[in-house]
């Protein structure tokens, strides 16, 4: 029988917090542990407090870094625990998420090394005709594409084998978490971090979304003041990301045609909503700063 935990990287969210723990209180079937790993100025352990219910390990990790967060979190799992996932501070679970996901491991075969929750409320992709010509998108799900962007996951029908996972939102096997740390070149909110790990633990275990096991995500918008740094990330990240894995079939060249019909995507539509200007700001330095060869590590929170 698995014994399940979960890592709950958390910054400045206190609500948010508490009402994803409130989800994690109602489930039919409880997880074995959680590890609430704290980056909150002012911190947030009084939240954790408020569940006595449930069997939680506190960690403080400051400054803050997603990547960092989650890795120190999977440093505090117990000895019994052969399945341990990550879940954001600002989702809520469906009373019977974990126990649906349990069920899929139970019958899952050795070669499955990663499952992620179907997220209810995922928004449902735009143009995806148009932004599949230059490898923006595609229409099938949780696909990786050869430019480094991904199809959306969304909520699925029924159980599909996809090539990465959402990163707040899934569950590993032991083995894949004791084996395959977080990048911490992803710095800060960690933008494409979730898909490095995925599709790095892709290329030698299979993912699955599990259609069953049922979520929502609260995500807060991003600030205005923070378009510049996503248009940003979505260039040198991704560069970063196609440029690691190259040799899994990952393309510069179409990375660069995606980095430039973004850019281009962002400035027409700035001509009618000020924050795409900012963010096609972003896009444009980031193409800017790979000509110039900068490739610098880029940090910062988008919320």
């Amino acid at each position: 029988m698995h014994r399940i935990a979960f890592v709950v990287p958390t910054k400045d969210r206190p609500d948010d917090l508490r009402r994803m723990l409130a989800s994690v209180a109602a489930q039919s079937r409880v997880p074995d542990q959680l590890v609430v790993v704290d980056g909150s100025d002012p911190v947030v352990r009084h939240v954790v407090d408020e569940f006595p219910q449930l069997r939680t390990d506190y960690v403080r990790v400051f400054p803050p870094s997603l990547a960092k967060q989650r890795n120190a979190g999977m440093q505090a799992l117990r000895a019994d625990i052969t399945l341990a996932g990550y879940l954001d501070d600002d989702i809520v679970l469906e009373p019977d998420a974990v126990e649906r996901m349990l069920a899929f491991w139970d019958k899952a075969a050795p070669e499955f090394g990663g499952a992620a929750f179907s997220i209810t409320n995922a928004p449902m992709p735009n143009w995806v005709g148009v932004k599949s010509v230059f490898g923006l998108d595609d229409r099938q799900p949780g696909r990786v594409l050869a430019s480094g962007c991904v199809s959306t996951l969304g909520a699925q029908p029924h159980d599909t084998e996809v090539e990465w996972l959402c990163g707040g939102a899934t569950v590993w096997r032991r083995e894949v978490v004791d084996r395959y740390p977080y990048d911490e070149w992803f710095s800060g909110t960690g933008y494409l971090e979730d898909v490095d790990f995925s599709f790095n633990v892709g290329g030698r275990y299979r993912l699955m979304l599990v259609a069953g096991a049922r979520l929502a995500h609260y995500s807060p918008p991003v600030r205005p003041d923070r378009q510049f740094l996503l248009g940003r990330w979505q260039v040198t990240n991704r560069m970063y990301l196609v440029r690691k894995y190259r040799a899994r079939g990952l393309s510069p060249v179409r990375a660069w045609i995606a980095s430039l019909a973004l850019a281009a995507l962002n400035t027409v539509f700035a001509l009618r909503n000020r924050e795409y200007w900012d963010r096609a700001r972003g896009n444009w330095a980031g193409i800017a700063d790979e000509l110039r060869g900068r490739r610098a590590q880029l940090g910062g929170f988008l919320k």
